[in-house]
């Protein structure tokens, strides 16, 4: 594209992109939080980034309704349109979910959920009160995806090296606890893996449930399916993703699990001007159909997502210009998943082989993988900068839970000093006066 060919407009909630696969271990303190993210305005200079949400969108005017962060709605114009607005955690109606659960997907969850796991070790520490404590060390995760096997993984590593300096928590007090409604952890790399991170998790003292849920987690008293009954302060729920709901009003076609339905070009179906892509999008997976599977759809994971952009930037001019566009199809290249501190597997495919590593070698084709596809070179040099530094340095256990309520300590010594209320002798004396 021609420079001054068209305006481009970014609107997103946050001023940055998350690098989410690098989550947990952003949680674990293995990486800086901030390596994870980059900032839209210095990677999109040439673009116009508004912070904000698209609340609706009208197709046949072509206007967004863009809600800003401060300030009245207002409508932004638009010619061509890009959804791309990811996916949101799917929960159901459990009781007490929304009031105790924590997300990961986003960084400030891990960065939460990090401070709050070290707080629960420091809590425990400070009491001998068996039931606080037990309930401070008591960390459950609800769901045995990536997501869940590899944050409770690398907290579990993390919580393991913290409880060194502690002299009243050792790791035989805590205990963790692995949650997931399939007969399966990380189905994303097979059986035969999957039994191996079970197995794997299990030996480092974890507790997995398999075919079970949760029924309920009011005031952090974790009910599960299969009568186990627990008392926890952590309950990390990382079971699965669905669209975002925001989808539903922008009057586009919708597939059965709310995404939004797209050819094999990344066009919305039945429109000239909407493309999507991502965890949001319904695209057909073009090598799984010629392999012989006709239902066959591009998972939602960044392998997609990240080759996706490139193939739609392309047909957005080309649809602009009038030209053809290109289909999208990508071979599965496999998976990998990290487990902690020199701890994987993955699942490397070349061709019609599959190569399956754990252990240390695939901790080491995790990282490789993620640090070489997390975008631009600047958090490329950081992540591996981050990684290096921890060759030679213990890694950082401290807790910096005051960043979630930074002015409580001015707001107390700024406040005016209550007023002593007037004692009955006073009151009497006070009354002969009068």
């Amino acid at each position: 594209m021609r420079y001054g060919e068209a305006t481009v407009t970014v609107v997103d909630p946050r001023s940055y992109m998350t690098y989410q696969p690098f989550l947990p271990e952003a949680a674990a303190g293995s990486i800086s939080p901030r390596h994870v993210v980059v900032p839209l305005r210095r990677v999109l200079p040439k673009a116009e980034v508004l912070t904000g949400r698209v609340t609706t969108i009208d197709q046949d005017r072509k206007v967004a309704t863009v809600a800003p962060l401060v300030g009245e709605a207002y409508e932004l114009p638009f010619d061509y349109l890009v959804i791309a607005m990811g996916a949101v955690s799917r929960t159901f109606p459990i009781p007490g979910l929304a009031e105790q659960g924590i997300g990961m997907k986003g960084i400030e969850e891990a960065i939460g959920l990090r401070n709050h796991v070290l707080e629960q070790l420091d809590k425990a520490d400070s009491t001998t009160d068996e039931e606080i404590r037990r309930k401070a060390l008591t960390f459950v995760f609800v769901g045995g995806g990536f997501a869940g096997a590899e944050t409770i993984g690398e907290v579990e590593d993390m919580a393991r090296d913290a409880a060194k300096y502690y002299t009243g928590v050792t790791r035989e007090d805590m205990r963790f606890i692995l949650v997931d409604a399939a007969d399966k952890i990380l189905p994303e790399v097979g059986p035969k893996l999957g039994q191996y991170g079970r197995e794997h998790l299990e030996a480092r003292g974890v507790e997995v449930y398999l075919s079970t849920s949760m029924d309920s987690c009011v005031d952090g008293h974790v009910v599960l399916k299969n009568g186990l009954e627990v008392d926890s302060h952590t309950i990390v729920w990382t079971a699965g993703v669905k669209p975002n709901p925001a989808l539903s009003r922008f009057g586009l076609p919708l597939g059965p699990r709310g995404h939004v339905d797209c050819a094999p070009t990344l066009q919305v179906t039945g429109t000239d001007h909407v493309w999507a892509a991502g965890d949001n999008a319904q695209v057909p997976d073009l090598v799984g159909r010629k392999a012989g599977n006709p239902n066959a759809w591009c998972p939602p994971n960044a392998q997609h997502a990240l080759r996706q952009a490139r193939v739609l930037g392309d047909n957005v001019i080309s649809g602009m210009r009038g030209f053809p566009q290109k289909d999208y199809a990508h071979a599965n290249k496999g998976a990998v998943a990290g487990l902690g501190l020199h701890k994987g597997v993955a699942m490397i495919v070349m061709g019609k082989m599959k190569i399956k590593l754990k252990g240390r070698l695939a901790w080491y084709m995790h990282r490789g993988y993620h640090g070489l596809a997390m975008p631009t070179w600047n958090r490329k040099i950081r992540v591996f900068a981050d990684w290096t530094l921890a060759m030679f340095l213990k890694r950082e256990v401290v807790a910096l839970g005051a960043l979630e309520t930074p002015r409580e300590e001015f707001y107390e010594a700024a406040k005016p000093a209550p007023v002593a209320a007037a004692s009955a002798a006073d009151k009497g004396e006070k009354a002969k006066a009068s």
